[in-house]
């Protein structure tokens, strides 16, 4: 009359592995965001707050002397090529170089900038060295950095791309 049922070893047991899954997960889950934490730069945190709060301000003014300026850019695309043309209220910007920034809207190591050199009579050329597609932010500023010029667009512009200096990009 006693009957001895055989006992499964520990890992062939179902209410083991029913009660050890959760904990299981959980550990898992918790050592791959540790390994993605660590692994991953948090490039938009700052430390000084004041300075940028500062820094904010001058942008403004940047920006302000732009508009008082009545600066406004045109932009073309050829490959890896660009031609600017920069104008001022009183006729064709007359600087020894510009600058453009570049910004991607959530890789900062995607980020470019480049050095465009005066060509005359408003007219400039830059280079890139690595092709763009995509929206950017764009950020073009002369050579004594007391304007600057920005806005958000599409890029490779197809046509020319207006920059005013009210942020809006047209083309």
């Amino acid at each position: 009359m006693n009957q001895e049922v055989p006992v499964a070893p520990w890992y062939r047991q179902p209410w083991f592995w029913f009660l050890t899954i959760a904990p299981l997960s959980a550990i898992t889950f918790c050592m791959v965001m540790l390994v993605v934490a660590s692994n991953m730069k948090d490039t938009m945190v700052t430390d000084d707050y004041s300075k940028e709060g500062r820094g904010i301000n001058l942008e403004i003014a940047r920006d302000q002397a732009a508009k008082e300026m009545g600066l406004s850019a045109d932009m073309a695309f050829e490959d890896r090529s660009i031609m600017l043309n920069v104008n001022t209220q009183q006729g064709p910007a007359d600087f020894p170089y510009l600058v453009l920034n570049l910004f991607h809207p959530t890789l900062a190591q995607r980020d470019r900038t480049i050095q465009f050199r005066s060509d005359g009579n408003g007219h400039y050329t830059g280079t890139m060295m690595h092709d763009i597609d995509g929206r950017w932010y764009y950020d073009l500023r002369g050579p004594d950095n007391q304007w600057r010029l920005k806005g958000e667009a599409l890029l490779p512009a197809k046509g020319k791309l207006h920059m005013g200096p009210d942020g809006s990009a047209q083309g």
